[in-house]
């Protein structure tokens, strides 16, 4: 358990702390946090305090990159620590816990998770636990770790594409890559194809060395009107993948 290696969270951390709760859209998106941008592409990238790192995990969950409300509620989660004597490390593990996938679609995850058997493996209730608890257990993390917009809205991963886009695939090779090389071959969990399809691609060029990739998971966001029959049609698949891991790494 740590930080990552890149992380930049001293750099902003005097800049959060001045902020005032609740807050508002504009208190953060902001050339204050705002770390790079491609007008012609339409991308802006603002620094988000998801830099803890779980080198001990035996589960990784990837998403695409932070949406506007986990940002927010990152951000929060730094301002209602600021006056607990906390070092950095505690303060990055509480905004891990409290913002990862935070709202309808960490709900929408943990019923996929559990129904997996994922919880049963782990020797917990149910897979909510991970983001407490059992939070030693997984390290929640992001293809594109700080807040990615596109055109003003939420990045969802498909346009541009993340490959064949200069400043995206910086981030995915300077920041994911490098910590995902920290943890000892765990069971990696992509959060839909677009996501599958770029750590289908890190690991053939031997980027990331992980045999176990469990394919076919849809992205747990409310906006995603297809994860039902998707993750229907491959639940069988991705339950012997889920089994598989287990039954060779105990």
């Amino acid at each position: 358990m740590g930080i990552v290696a890149g992380s930049m969270f001293s750099d902003f951390k005097n800049d959060i702390n001045t902020l005032n709760l609740p807050l508002q859209d504009h208190d953060i998106l902001n050339e204050k946090f705002l770390l790079e941008q491609d007008p012609q592409k339409k991308l802006e990238i603002y620094y988000t305090p998801f830099d803890y790192i779980n080198e001990r995990a035996k589960v990784v969950i990837v998403g695409i990159t932070p949406g506007l409300h986990q940002m927010k509620k990152a951000y929060t989660t730094v301002l209602e620590y600021k006056d607990c004597g906390l070092g950095d490390e505690e303060i990055l593990h509480q905004v891990k816990m409290k913002a990862s996938f935070e709202g309808t679609m960490r709900k929408n995850l943990v019923a996929m998770l559990d129904e997996l058997g994922l919880a049963d493996h782990l020797g917990i209730p149910t897979t909510l636990e991970l983001f407490s608890s059992a939070s030693h257990l997984v390290y929640n993390t992001s293809l594109l770790p700080y807040a990615v917009f596109y055109d003003h809205k939420n990045f969802n991963g498909s346009r541009p594409n993340i490959m064949k886009t200069e400043l995206l695939w910086k981030y995915v090779l300077t920041f994911f890559v490098n910590d995902i090389k920290r943890l000892r071959n765990p069971l990696i969990i992509p959060l839909g194809v677009n996501i599958s399809k770029v750590l289908t691609f890190l690991a053939d060029q031997q980027l990331i060395q992980n045999e176990y990739i469990v394919n076919g998971f849809p992205h747990p966001s409310g906006g995603n009107g297809h994860r039902h029959r998707q993750f229907r049609e491959n639940k069988q698949a991705m339950k012997r993948q889920v089994d598989d891991f287990f039954s060779k790494s105990l």
